[in-house]
């Protein structure tokens, strides 16, 4: 496990255009289908990260709270799966319902979707407005696992930059990089 922070794309940046498997319900999904009214929140996770595992419970309560108010979630996974067959479709199948969750998490065989978004870490969070321009990119918050003085798991990062854009009000320019598990690469991409 490398850990690897966020690239930190410029914001304004137009979401990148893709149709991927969706593991859950089978189905071929592209952005522009799956997009939310007001938001999208596109996160690059995987089901072995340690990084991610300890940000799910924030995670669904996140879901939760924000689906309800034109939000859209899309996780995708753009892990190598010969390398990582943790990381398989099957697998991320059974990881979205373990944590119960019914949004689509697409599988990113290629790894195209990774590169066109320059995700780099599990997890990665970028959420685009309801014009899919990039208002935030970075940290869900400033919590760890197994650090020597955690931090709350808050969400507060990533509910800010929500919030921010539900209330139609300019995002904070101060975004700070996720930190997490570098990308399964299929072969060295940085």
């Amino acid at each position: 496990m490398a850990l690897t922070p966020s690239n930190m794309i410029n914001l304004g940046t137009l979401a990148p255009d893709f149709t991927l498997p969706d593991t859950v319900s089978k189905k071929n999904l592209s952005l522009e289908e799956i997009k939310g009214n007001k938001a999208t929140v596109i996160m690059f996770i995987c089901n072995h990260c340690p990084y991610v595992i300890h940000v799910m419970p924030e995670i669904v309560r996140i879901i939760e709270e924000y689906s309800s108010k034109g939000v859209a979630f899309i996780a995708i996974s753009s892990n190598d799966i010969e390398k990582y067959p943790q990381d398989s479709p099957e697998k991320m199948k059974e990881f979205m319902a373990e944590w119960k969750l019914n949004i689509p998490y697409l599988f990113d065989e290629s790894q195209a979707v990774a590169q066109a978004y320059d995700a780099a870490c599990t997890p990665d969070f970028y959420i685009f407005s309801e014009d899919l321009k990039l208002k935030y990119r970075g940290r869900l918050d400033e919590s760890r696992p197994r650090v020597e003085h955690p931090q709350p798991l808050t969400g507060k990062d990533l509910r800010g930059a929500l919030n921010a854009i539900l209330a139609n009000q300019m995002v904070s320019e101060i975004q700070f990089p996720s930190m997490g598990c570098n990308i399964k690469w299929k072969v060295d991409v940085y």
